[in-house]
């Protein structure tokens, strides 16, 4: 794909501002809620991005966080080329929650238990993907449509809300148990290492990878994938 670079925050403010009038919805970015509300507190989840400070994410394999991330308007975005974000803590069980909104025609993805044996996060970590489904070719097909399991399961047409809109998202991981929510809809199930899934994975590009998706703990990721896109309310709960 062609990345698309954002020259300042302001440019991509204005990006999002125009793309959520234009496909009707509001301009969310301007009023970023990124706590943690007080039923999930009592829950037991916590923030990973408090809208100021990018204190719970460094790079992929770096100690710092790429000049490529910054917080935009109390928004975790993508406005230049980096790395990968990943977090500081490593988790085995959780639920993770976040919001997202992607640029037209733009690709990231958020990724779990990933290690940093290899030379990428995709490597490991297997990948809700994050998508203009319109627009990226990778919308042709559903196992690398928004929600998928990217390569290996696929998501359901009809549940991704345009690029300018912020969609909603949970990733439940326990034990080998995964599941794909966005908007309120569950959209992929699986488990890991069973029959199905080792099918799936030895006809897949990730079977070149010896370590993908059986790492037991490890790192929640934001991909840079070249494209602008904005994450916020992001926060985890760690289950038993």
């Amino acid at each position: 794909m062609s990345p698309r670079w954002m020259s300042s925050p302001l440019a991509l403010l204005a990006a999002g501002t125009l793309a959520a009038c234009h496909h009707g919805g509001a301009a969310a970015a301007v009023t970023p809620d990124t706590g943690v509300s007080a039923d999930e507190r009592k829950d037991g989840f916590v923030s990973l991005f408090d809208g100021q400070k990018i204190t719970d994410w460094r790079g992929f394999r770096m100690d710092t966080v790429p000049t490529g991330w910054q917080v935009v308007d109390g928004n975790l975005a993508r406005v230049g080329s980096g790395a990968d974000l990943i977090s500081r803590k490593q988790y085995t069980n959780f639920e993770l929650r976040l919001e997202w909104n992607i640029s037209d025609g733009g690709n990231s993805g958020v990724m779990y238990r990933v290690t940093e044996a290899g030379q990428n996060t995709y490597e490991t970590g297997p990948e809700m993907q994050v998508l203009d489904d319109a627009k990226h070719p990778d919308g042709k097909s559903r196992l690398t449509s928004a929600g998928a399991c990217y390569g290996m399961y696929p998501s359901p047409a009809g549940i991704v809300l345009p690029p300018g809109q912020w969609n909603k998202v949970r990733i439940i991981v326990k034990g080998n148990h995964v599941e794909h929510w966005l908007n309120g809809t569950k959209v992929v199930e699986y488990e890991l290492k069973s029959p199905d899934w080792v099918t799936r994975l030895n006809a897949s590009k990730f079977k070149q990878w010896p370590g993908y998706g059986l790492a037991p703990t490890g790192y929640i990721a934001l991909q840079d994938h070249g494209d602008r896109v904005m994450y916020r309310n992001i926060r985890i709960k760690v289950l038993p």
